[in-house]
């Protein structure tokens, strides 16, 4: 990717949660107007949608940062069976214990982030 479309997909970024974080309250500030009923004045997040908003997003960055863990992981084993091919069954061992400890963690990262946005 280039500086440039770098750029202007950080700048469109930033422009998303600007809208997606500003109140449309301003708009229905005349009395009466869309509230007839009497109910709840409209907002463009309200909380319980910025707890789900949060809850949604820090769990896709639990699973981006096991998915990291556990690339890295593989990566450094695969190395090393390459470097030393005598020991491929102990490092594909400790691999898959430490893959799967990494795995464990996330799992109870994503529910604790996904009952907290309840």
């Amino acid at each position: 990717m280039s500086k440039r479309a770098a750029r202007i997909a950080l700048t469109m970024i930033a422009l998303g949660f600007v809208l997606m974080f500003t109140s449309v309250a301003p708009v229905h500030a005349q009395e009466g107007v869309g509230n007839e009923a009497g109910g709840e004045q409209s907002y463009f997040l309200t909380t319980d949608g910025a707890r789900k908003l949060g809850g949604a997003i820090g769990a896709g960055l639990v699973i981006m940062g096991g998915a990291a863990g556990v690339a890295r992981v593989g990566s450094a084993a695969v190395e090393s069976m390459a470097r030393q091919p005598e020991v491929a069954g102990q490092i594909s061992t400790a691999m898959i214990i430490t893959a799967a400890m990494i795995e464990g963690a996330t799992l109870f990262a994503v529910v604790v982030t996904l009952l907290a946005a309840l």
